[in-house]
This record gives C-alpha cells, structure tokens and sequence, in this order.
C-alpha cells in the first residue's frame, strides 16, 4: 500500500463541480493499494501516516505529526500510484489491486483512520476528481507499508 503524503496548508476535493471534501494545514495523502495488499498493511501505513514527523517544532525542525498539531487529513484514492513505469511509454496496472479489492482496502483505511483521527476527509474511490492543494514547503514523501511477509 502506498501513500504519496504532502504537507499543505489547504486543500480541497471536488466531483462534478461539487466539493466534497476540504481541510485546512495537514495532510493530503494520495492513496494506492497494491496487489496482495491486506488489513495488515492498511494498519501499517495509517500508523505511519499519523505519526509521521513533517511538520515544524519550536526550533523549526520537522519533529511533530498531524495528531501532534491537529491538523487535517484528507485521503484520497489514486490507483495511478501503483502503475508500473519501469519500462516503455506507457503505465502497466498488473502491480496494482482489482478495482473491488483497491475500493474494500481504501474503506478499510478511511474507517480505521476515522476512528483513531477525528475530522478526516476523503475522496471519492472511482470518481474522476479534481484536486487543488497548497503544498507548504513543498514537503512530499512517499510512504509505503511494508508487505505482511516482510
């Protein structure tokens, strides 16, 4: 399971014209789930998310996480993640989940992290969406949960 996490001051969801998720300074995480993702690393990965260490302490180094500063989390949904690009000019998706296995598994994630984060937001799984974000620094980093036989 991947997650591509970008630091933002804001940023927002949009479906049809219709928004339908926003959050002020946090997180925005594009989400892919891969082939033999499972439970197991959709535990993984949220404990990383939410504690992961991106934003500034008094001294201005990156040592607090969005639960220390209570910030947003917006989760998005993003199969493209999980392209393979090793070769050629165009993406293969063999190395990412059926689309009903990526949907269960993003679900998972979205319902566990609602319970453990409050406040969190989601994009539509299967929806063409437009994402707008301001990224604060830029601080992107890729995240992947460690598979269960790993």
């Amino acid at each position: 399971m991947i997650g591509l996490l970008q630091r933002v001051t804001s940023a927002a969801v949009e479906v049809e014209g219709r928004e339908i998720a926003r959050i002020g300074p946090g997180l925005l995480v594009l989400i892919a789930v891969e082939r033999d993702d499972t439970s197991v690393e959709v535990e993984r990965l949220l404990e990383r998310l939410l504690n992961y260490r991106v934003f500034a302490d008094a001294e201005g180094r990156m040592n607090l996480s969005v639960t220390d500063i209570n910030g947003g989390l917006l989760l998005v949904p993003q199969f493209t993640l999980a392209a393979d690009t090793k070769k050629g000019l165009r993406p293969g998706f063999s190395t990412a989940a059926p689309p009903e296995e990526g949907k269960r598994l993003f679900e998972e994630l979205l319902g566990l992290a609602g319970r453990r984060f409050p406040g969190v937001q989601a994009g539509q799984f299967g929806a063409h969406m437009q994402v707008s974000l301001v990224n604060d620094g830029p601080v992107t980093f890729w995240i992947q949960a460690p598979r269960h036989g790993a």
